[in-house]
Formats: structure tokens, C-alpha cells, sequence
């Protein structure tokens, strides 16, 4: 078995280690990186529990080679607060509008939600439907976390018609 060197920058801390070719990110990151808050689920990019920051995109891990992330800065639901524990925007927005019950396919739906309005500041209801479509939820029937990206769009352009 051959094991390749890798150095990955997740949630801000750089983490090397050697791995298996055949490691998944998803494996790499809740194995090795202890990042238990990516999920697992169908483990064949169909769910989306799994989804975390590549680079700044939005990206399921369980189809990824940690090898392929080799220098690559990933983000996951556990950086995403601040130290002190202040919630990020869209984790507040979850929040306030019961966009998560079990939870189990929240930290997904918050990573994908963080990095396309990280992109696009104020997307339409159209873009942020079909972002959603991306994640299986069981739950919450989709309407809370409409909302709560519906509301984060709208105070982005409430900010920008204020600047």
C-alpha cells in the first residue's frame, strides 16, 4: 500500500498526514481531521450532508481524494462560527427561521448557503431553490431554509442600496 504525503489548511489549521490513495475527503476530514460535523450519508454526492468549502466552492467530500486536496483550504461547519461562538449570518438565519430540526443534513445545507452568498450577495428565489434541490432532507420541508437565505439575500441588498 502506497501512502502520499498531504498538507491540507482546514477551518485554519494545517494538517498533514499520510494517506491512502483511495481515502475520501470526507473520510480524511472526520477521521483525521476530527471534523466530525461533515456528515456521511449516501456517500455518492447525492445528499449533500457532506458539503463543505473547497477553495471558496461549495463541494461534496465524499467524492473527493483527500489527495486531491493537497494544499487546498478547506472550510466546514466547525470554523464556521467565530471563536467566542457568535453564529455565522446564515447558521443565525437557520436559526431564527427553523430552517434545521434533526440535523443531520444541516451543516450541508449551511455550507452550500455560506459559499453562494459568499458569490453571488444577492441571489433570486429561482438560483436559491435550485441550490436547495441539491440536499435531501427528510425534516424540514425546505421552507425554513428558504427563508432564512431568502432573508440573508435581502439584507445584502438592503446593504448594498445603502452604500
Amino acid at each position: 500500500m502506497t501512502l502520499h504525503r498531504i498538507e491540507i489548511e482546514v477551518d485554519g489549521d494545517v494538517i498533514a498526514a499520510e494517506v491512502e490513495g483511495r481515502l475520501t475527503l470526507g473520510d480524511f476530514l472526520r477521521d483525521r481531521a476530527g471534523r466530525t460535523g461533515v456528515h456521511l450519508g449516501c456517500e455518492h454526492g447525492v445528499c449533500g450532508a457532506c458539503t463543505i468549502s473547497f477553495n471558496g466552492d461549495a463541494v461534496r467530500s465524499c467524492l473527493m481524494l483527500a489527495v486531491q486536496a493537497d494544499g487546498a483550504r478547506i472550510g466546514t461547519i466547525q470554523g464556521l462560527a467565530e471563536a467566542d461562538g457568535t453564529l455565522h449570518p446564515v447558521q443565525a438565519a437557520m436559526q431564527a427561521e427553523y430552517g434545521l430540526q434533526c440535523g443531520f443534513c444541516t451543516p450541508g445545507v449551511v455550507m452550500t448557503l455560506a459559499s453562494v452568498l459568499e458569490a453571488e450577495k444577492t441571489p433570486s428565489e429561482e438560483r436559491l431553490r435550485d441550490v436547495l434541490s441539491g440536499h435531501l432532507c427528510r425534516c424540514t420541508g425546505y421552507q425554513g431554509m428558504l427563508r432564512a437565505a431568502k432573508s440573508l439575500a435581502i439584507q445584502a441588498q438592503t446593504a448594498a442600496g445603502d452604500a
